[in-house]
């Protein structure tokens, strides 16, 4: 089933168009149409025999992601602590920027690099500190709310997807998919405006501002829902291991992504 989402679009694996050279059946449960590994007879090993690749899990996947947060996390604690506050909208707009350059290379990469995996984590983690930073000194406080919520968001959206048995379909990746390009453009369009004084307050803590973080924190949530999803599709496909780092990618995005719209409705409400 060809995936809609940027981050896994270009992805052979994410789509159901990898070989891994496994022996499939039918399958019976969730993942219908998805290779499991074959059986194989010992008696018929053979020494310097083609081995089969290590296979992306579940466990692979949360521990790339523990490794992509922990250095978003490590950077922005060195940008809130070491940073001056006269370099902090440098390193705001720098990070924000060469963090999308970076998604942007990596979603339609073919093959993930975890080492630009890693320095797009340094730099979203550049953006959020100094982002931080600024909120929490405009207002104090939210920056710990903004964390506890999306902690809260996150663990909260796995467990309804785990236990509710979400059903992710073509119509509900192609909606949440438009809606996400849609939120982009009309972001990216206000922040252009702003250097002409036109904007409208798509980016800011007025109104328009509140209700576009709503929308913005329910499209995150409905992002985690499809990353889990075409992580387990993955997983049971038999997607190498290097995967892995393709899923923490995207989770990371989507976190980074739930922990800014938070820290803007905070923000708004605390004025």
């Amino acid at each position: 089933m060809k995936s809609s989402n940027p981050v896994f679009v270009n992805s052979d694996t994410f789509n159901g168009r990898a070989d891994y050279g496994y022996q499939t059946y039918p399958a019976n449960g969730p993942y219908t149409g998805y290779g499991q590994p074959g059986y194989r007879d010992p008696a018929t090993w053979q020494v310097g025999a083609p081995t089969l690749p290590d296979r992306m899990t579940i466990d692979s996947t949360v521990q790339k992601t523990a490794v992509t947060l922990g250095v978003v996390v490590a950077t922005a604690a060195v940008t809130w602590v070491a940073l001056p506050d006269s370099l902090l909208g440098m390193a705001w707009i720098g990070g924000a920027m060469l963090g999308l350059v970076l998604s942007l290379v990596i979603s339609f990469s073919k093959n993930v690099s975890p080492a630009l995996v890693m320095i797009f984590s340094a730099a979203e983690g550049a953006f959020i500190g100094a982002a931080s930073k600024a909120f929490d000194a405009a207002y104090p406080g939210v920056v710990v709310g903004a964390v506890l919520g999306t902690v809260a968001a996150t663990a909260g959206t796995l467990a309804a997807y785990k236990f509710f048995n979400i059903a992710v379909t073509d119509k509900f990746r192609k909606y949440v998919t438009a809606a996400i390009f849609g939120f982009v453009a009309v972001s990216m369009l206000d922040f252009v405006l702003q250097f002409f004084g036109s904007d409208f307050g798509f980016n800011g803590l007025g109104a328009m501002g509140l209700l576009s973080s709503v929308v913005g924190l329910g499209l995150g949530i409905l992002m985690l829902i499809l990353d889990f999803d075409y992580i387990e599709r993955a997983v049971a496909a038999g997607a190498p291991e290097r995967e892995s780092w393709r899923a923490a990618f995207g989770l990371t995005v989507t976190i980074v992504w739930i922990y800014i719209e938070l820290l803007r409705i905070l923000a708004i409400f605390r004025r």
